[in-house]
């Protein structure tokens, strides 16, 4: 098994998790981080079927859990879900070109200043959403190859997008153009060719931006549009994370590496799965604030404290 995607309840006191079988995971942190917690506790209080295919994609809204399998978006209610109701609340395909195409959906991100979902994937394309009224609005088409990653410059209205084909796409969100295409792999400190160009995570933080994959890990300044910072990581990096003074990685290898921002890299700290997909960090709740990685085992490793691993969920 392979764990592939993470969400946080609104209320941080559950954690979903999608797998390579098309399943979503629920678990009750409350339960698993209590004193009197057992090895029940870090069992899920319920497993469901939400697509055929992996759950690449999850992502919570304020009463909602979203998902992405192949070609579709589900959402479910979270209210429901800690009742153990398994039933979807709506079901959304994007308007593809063929009706034979299914292409997996890799990423998604909510714009929170027109309430719209932005998902990424297959089929090259960035599609978006409005969520109130479940219609797709309009396509992003520029990248020639398929797309791994998104996220969202919230205050400049920018959606960023990774893909197959080495390029760090900016798009202006009120014109859906892209303003700005960076090719990593061409900058000789970011590129390992040994690896391949794709770009496999991407994250930003105001006027940073964080994205790796073939290439290096790099810190870039989005308004000089180039790297500061190349983290000496061996693998492929496939989700990095700014908190506080740190950036947290996950990728190729049974660790989470903590980097500093000029580029050093500050520690490993090892894990249970021996290659890791996804981290996520609860900030919805400061009762329940840990830290969860998952891969490709069964396991998924919470931390308490950044410097060590607590205990193990288990799908």
């Amino acid at each position: 098994m392979s764990v592939f995607s993470q969400s946080f309840s609104p209320c941080g006191r559950f954690l979903a998790a999608g797998n390579n079988y098309g399943e979503i995971a629920v678990f009750s942190l409350s339960s698993a981080l209590s004193p009197e917690a057992s090895e029940v506790s870090q069992k899920p209080i319920l497993t469901f079927t939400a697509h055929e295919g992996p759950v690449f994609s999850l992502l919570s809204t304020d009463s909602h859990l979203l998902s992405t399998g192949n070609g579709e978006i589900s959402a479910w209610s979270w209210a429901e879900l800690i009742k153990r109701n398994t039933k979807a609340v709506w079901t959304r395909r994007p308007q593809y070109k063929s009706s034979l195409e299914i292409p997996e959906i890799n990423s998604m991100v909510i714009n929170p200043r027109d309430n719209s979902l932005a998902v990424g994937g297959g089929d090259n394309n960035i599609h978006i959403m409005d969520l109130e009224s479940g219609v797709f609005k309009s396509v992003l088409q520029g990248h020639s190859d398929y797309i791994h990653c998104l996220s969202i410059r919230e205050r400049e209205e920018e959606i960023l997008s990774g893909g197959e084909d080495g390029a760090v796409r900016i798009w202006d969100c009120r014109t859906g153009q892209t303003v700005h295409c960076i090719e990593v792999y061409r900058y000789e400190d970011c590129a390992r060719p040994q690896y391949g160009k794709w770009i496999s995570c991407l994250t930003t933080d105001s006027e940073w931006m964080l994205c790796g994959g073939g290439p290096s890990l790099s810190l870039w300044h989005l308004r000089s549009l180039s790297p500061t910072s190349v983290f000496p990581l061996s693998g492929c990096q496939r989700q990095a994370a700014f908190y506080q003074d740190l950036i947290l990685s996950v990728g190729e290898g049974q660790f989470v590496s903590h980097c500093l921002m000029g580029g050093e890299v500050k520690s490993l700290i090892p894990c249970m799965p021996p290659s890791l997909n996804t981290l996520a960090i609860n900030t919805s709740s400061t009762e329940h604030r840990v830290l969860t990685v998952g891969g490709s085992s069964d396991q998924i490793d919470v931390f308490t404290n950044l410097s060590y691993r607590a205990f193990s969920l288990s799908f």
